[in-house]
């Protein structure tokens, strides 16, 4: 067992209370979007887009639609996980274009990977919900956002506890084709959140693991 790795997770918590005065330098930030961009996907689709608040007025006006939670104004980097509402054929070429210039090919010889996203995400089972397609996804990329950060000691808290219509309307995100998933406030915690000298509650490994 790598017991660098279970450290940092043991040390990780859903943050409550955060130190406004500390800012996420530039570097560990870059790090956590190219992690965040390097999120896999069903089908490499990709059907997110990471909004990063850094603006206090704007991390201010959706306190009273995140349950008056705090965080989400006194975090350092506020990210908001927006998912599309919508996956078209242009969609699915321009991940086929973007995968034949990264791999050295051809488009023609991705057809049948085309095929294959389209008879299913645009024209298929999961064209009846695509929202909810890729908002499975979009919590991929949550747990590798806060992984990552834990490996830097950087803290953060995953919430659903908002409104997603009213984020929506304040972030002007039915225009882009956007709605909100999940959000996660990223920083430093404060040195009097009690929630953090706290043990973690987990069940016994023999309840969550069976082996086949």
């Amino acid at each position: 067992m790598n017991e660098l790795l279970i450290e940092k997770l043991n040390r990780r918590y859903a943050t409550k209370s955060f130190d406004r005065e500390k800012v996420v330098s530039d570097i560990d930030w870059a790090t956590l979007e190219e992690a965040l961009r390097l999120t896999p996907s069903s089908y490499g689709m990709q059907p997110w887009k990471f909004l990063v608040i850094r603006d206090q007025a704007v991390k201010d006006s959706l306190v009273p639609v995140s349950w008056n939670q705090a965080q989400v104004a006194d975090c350092s980097h506020l990210v908001v996980i927006t998912v599309r509402t919508d996956v078209t054929g242009e969609d699915v070429d321009k991940l086929i274009e973007a995968a034949a210039v990264a791999r050295g090919t051809d488009v023609e010889s991705l057809e049948f990977y085309r095929r294959m996203i389209i008879s299913d995400v645009v024209e298929g089972p999961r064209s009846l919900d695509v929202v909810g397609w890729a908002k499975l996804q979009s919590y991929i990329a949550l747990g590798n956002l806060m992984t990552c950060a834990a490996l830097l000691d950087i803290d953060c808290c995953p919430m659903e506890g908002f409104m997603p219509d009213k984020y929506d309307e304040i972030l002007g995100l039915a225009e882009k084709g956007l709605t909100t998933s999940v959000v996660c406030p990223v920083g430093y915690r404060a040195e009097d959140d009690k929630y953090a000298s706290k043990p973690k509650v987990r069940f016994p490994r023999d309840d969550v693991f069976e082996t086949i």
